[in-house]
């Protein structure tokens, strides 16, 4: 992006290795699970800071206390906070797991913004623990700035959790140095269906350990289970430093709940004493809702859902999907009506409607699971679109013929598909002339992950919609460790000038695997 230098200035990688390695020193209380009480002194926020869905003059900053508090941010251009301003945030306390979000308005378009998070004692406000810095770039007024992001998914699965012999979520780290404007994390934040335990043995003898907490120690069923879970990630000093730098975009999926989990389910599972997934669901979707910082669940409107669009300047709009909390039943996949289907009738139309509105030369779908992957659950039944026949559309592929011949007859241009769950890496392009259904553009579909989880070996396509696999880096058997085979991160540069996108398949370790340039206005590339 010749007319953004991301070369970082002095005064850039003085905060950086200053304020934020200092938030991320703070020692995390002993007591990882509820603040205690019976605490002295002031207010901690040792879990570091967040930033969420930022655009080009907004940000929601989010904090978790150690103890009740009242939230005070602190923006400014400089990291001398000279001419700071301030933001009176909310008194944090047991009712949101002490965790506060603060949103700010009116920030310059395209400008680094330094900020700081103090908590004060909601009796005496001149008691105050240490603040904790962070530091973002508001999304660019012009189109000729250009921007960058990452994207990835699938965080401390099949009990590969914080390895401490490791040095922890690395990758994370490696993420961080590449400075993007913002993380795409694309659903399985947490696995609270995942057991983590003290040490497990690797096929060649090797011993992995991992960082334990009591709510790791079974699945996840309470409330305070949930919270538990994504208090976890956080434990790891990576995550909590590239928290402090990158601001996210952060959807759900299955994981946050349950493995495979739809709306109305009933458990077979003796894991669990609570057989209604609703239930486990809503109380997911709470702790989901504390724990990070989304514009549709926080804020004045406070819609109450994950999907939304994230505008990010003139060239990028980024169209966050739920397709967990909405969907039939898994089944067979073979009805020839199907109006839910992955999305739900709401859904569907919502996506339709800011599809055509939006003005951005890229639309990303960010999707929780792909298309065109055949993705199973059980024996007969089928998770996510795909179901392995490769002729006309039924079941849930219904749904998306309609978006995809919507997007055609619209005359829609710039949309791509970001996707993780499956925990490898690849890219598919879609063509209706390899496809039973051929009311469609051509379109590519890029898949990434795991951040800190087991690889898998690839899926098999399903040929409704005539995908091709292109590129493809996967594991031979189940369940890999994250020491015997690299984790897996996308990147997407557009450039201002030309406004082509450029989508990179990374490999932990700094390894670009697969690159495809996307050139803007036209189809089927």
């Amino acid at each position: 992006m010749p007319n953004r230098p991301r070369t970082q200035s002095p005064g850039r990688r003085t905060v950086l290795r200053g304020s934020l390695l200092a938030s991320a020193a703070v020692t995390l209380p002993a007591a990882v699970a509820a603040p205690a009480f019976a605490l002295s002194g002031r207010p901690e926020a040792a879990w570091g800071v967040q930033v969420g869905d930022v655009t080009s003059s907004s940000a929601l900053v989010w904090v978790r206390s150690d103890r009740p508090a009242r939230m005070l941010v602190e923006t400014s251009a400089t990291e001398s906070f000279r001419r700071a301003r301030r933001w009176h945030g909310p008194l944090v306390g047991s009712g949101t797991d002490f965790t506060g979000t603060t949103p700010l308005y009116g920030l310059p378009p395209g400008e680094q913004v330094h900020y700081r998070v103090t908590l004060s004692d909601p009796h005496d406000p001149r008691r105050t623990g240490r603040p904790v810095y962070g530091t973002f770039r508001t999304a660019p007024a012009r189109r000729r700035d250009g921007l960058r992001f990452l994207w990835s998914g699938d965080i401390a699965g099949q009990g590969w959790g914080i390895n401490p012999d490791i040095g922890g979520y690395r990758v994370y780290e490696e993420m961080r140095r590449l400075d993007p404007d913002f993380f795409l994390c694309s659903g399985d934040n947490i696995y609270a269906d995942g057991v983590i335990e003290p040490s497990v043995t690797l096929p060649d003898g090797r011993i992995w350990r991992n960082i334990t907490t009591e709510e790791k120690a079974k699945v996840a069923e309470s409330l305070d289970e949930y919270r538990g879970n994504f208090r976890y990630n956080l434990l790891d000093e990576n995550l909590r430093r590239f928290n402090a730098q990158v601001p996210s975009v952060v959807q759900w999926d299955d994981h946050e709940v349950r493995n495979n989990w739809y709306p109305g389910q009933i458990l077979d599972d003796a894991r669990y004493t609570e057989k209604n997934v609703d239930i486990l669901a809503a109380r997911s979707m709470r702790a989901f809702r504390e724990y990070f910082p989304v514009s549709t669940l926080h804020g004045p409107s406070r819609e109450g859902r994950v999907h939304r669009v994230v505008r990010h300047g003139p060239l990028l709009d980024v169209f966050v999907l739920d397709m967990r909390s909405y969907r039939n039943a898994n089944s067979p996949g073979r009805q020839p009506d199907d109006t839910s289907g992955i999305l739900g009738a709401d859904q569907l139309r919502w996506l339709k409607r800011e599809l055509s509105r939006s003005q951005a030369v890229w639309k990303v779908i960010a999707a929780d699971m792909p298309l065109g992957l055949v993705v199973t659950d059980g024996a007969t039944d089928f998770e996510a679109v795909a179901q392995g026949d490769p002729g006309a559309p039924l079941g849930r592929e219904l749904q998306i013929a309609e978006l995809l011949r919507f997007i055609k007859h619209r005359r829609i241009t710039g949309t791509l598909w970001l996707t993780a769950d499956v925990h490898y890496t690849s890219a598919q392009h879609y063509a209706p002339e390899r496809a039973a259904f051929k009311d469609f553009a051509p379109f590519w579909e890029f898949v990434s992950g795991p951040l800190a989880a087991g690889g898998f070996p690839a899926n098999a396509l399903d040929g409704t919609f005539g995908p091709e696999r292109v590129f493809v880096r996967a594991p031979d058997r189940a369940n890999v460790s994250p020491m015997e085979s690299p984790q897996f991160f996308g990147e997407v540069d557009i450039d201002g000038d030309s406004g082509e996108l450029t989508v990179r398949l990374r490999a932990q370790g700094g390894s670009v695997l697969f690159s495809k340039v996307l050139r803007p206005g036209l189809t089927g590339q």
